[in-house]
Order: C-alpha cells, then structure tokens, then sequence
C-alpha cells in the first residue's frame, strides 16, 4: 500500500512539472510545433536514464523512490499520449511533414537522451 501512495504523490507533481515545463517551452518558442511535449519527453527520458541507474542498478533497496520517481513523477511527467494526440492534430491538419518530424524527433531524441543518461551514469 505504501508504494501506491509514493506512486501518487509523484504522479500529482509530474503531472503539475509537466504542465510547467511544456507551458514554459510553448511560451518562448510558441506552438506552431509541439515544442512543449518534445521537450518534456526529452527531459523525462533523460531523466530517466540516469535515476533508473541510480535506483535500479545502484541502490536496489530504494523501492520507495522508485515508485515515486520512475513510475509516479515521470510516468505523469512524460507524455506518450500527448504526444501522439498532438501528433494526429497535426495529420488532420494537413501538416503531414511536421508530424513526420514530430515523429522522428520525439522517438530518436528520447530514445538517444535515455541512452546517454545511463551511459554518463553508469560512468560516474
């Protein structure tokens, strides 16, 4: 029981981080592209990386903030499904090219920042 509430209370601030985060990145570089949700993708997969390292294959007995880092804050933090809402707008649009690069960017950008955060980790 004590790991679903560790769960929830890291999912109501991922959930508010994200809502910052993707407000703060639309308010400077506008919204004509996803910007907010490529960039909050960014940064949970990279954010990933480097706490699975630490809580995972480090400090194994960190089940409590695995539960609230991992699944609760960047399970609410990241935004698959955003990301791919924002992603059929864009079709239904008719901006084919730009939801191709949404696309593109978002799974090769996460992909490679999860990558090199667990890569930089490990080498500490």
């Amino acid at each position: 029981m004590s790991q679903l509430l560790f769960i929830a209370a890291g999912g109501a601030l991922g959930a508010v981080m994200r809502f910052m985060v993707s407000n703060a990145v639309y308010s400077v570089a506008g919204r004509d592209f996803p910007y907010g949700t490529l960039a909050v993708n960014v940064l949970g997969s990279l954010l990933m990386g480097a706490l699975y390292v630490l809580l995972v294959e480090r400090l194994t007995d960190a089940i409590e903030w695995r539960a609230f880092l991992l699944i609760g804050v960047l399970g609410a933090f990241t935004t698959f499904s955003t990301f791919s809402m924002e992603t059929v707008a864009l079709l239904e649009g008719g901006e084919p090219f730009r939801a191709l690069m949404n696309i593109l960017l978002s799974v090769t950008v996460c992909v490679l920042a999860t990558w090199v955060a667990v890569v930089a980790v490990r080498q500490l």
